[in-house]
This record gives structure tokens, sequence and C-alpha cells, in this order.
């Protein structure tokens, strides 16, 4: 595990839509903190954040920050 001061920041921006997405899916954006195509976020990695994004991978793409 990283040291607290190299922790990683993650952000994800939606790139598809939410219509057609399960009821699981459209929580989960809505936990990440995403609203719309293009919106984006700045999330600290952690394995909980991971595991949300794997659920909504085919809807966002996400980019590690320095």
């Amino acid at each position: 595990m990283m040291a607290r001061a190299e922790m990683a920041v993650l952000k994800v921006t939606q790139r598809r839509s939410r219509n057609g997405a399960n009821r699981k899916q459209l929580e989960t954006l809505r936990s990440l903190g995403l609203r719309r195509i293009g919106h984006s976020v700045t999330l600290k990695d952690s394995e909980q954040v991971r595991g949300m994004l794997q659920a909504v991978r085919h809807l966002v793409e996400v980019r590690q920050q320095a």
C-alpha cells in the first residue's frame, strides 16, 4: 500500500450515456459524483473506488494524475 503522502489521484470522466444502464450502474455513477456526459471528478485511489469504476468501466474514462 502507498504511504498517505503518495496516494494516487484519479480523474474520472463520464464518456457515455447512462441510458440503458441498469439500476446498480446508475447508483454507482451517482456515488462517484458523475452527473452527465463530459463531467469529470477527481477521486483518491482506493480499492472501493476501483471496484466502483470496474462496475461502470464501459461508461467512463479514467486517468491517473500525478
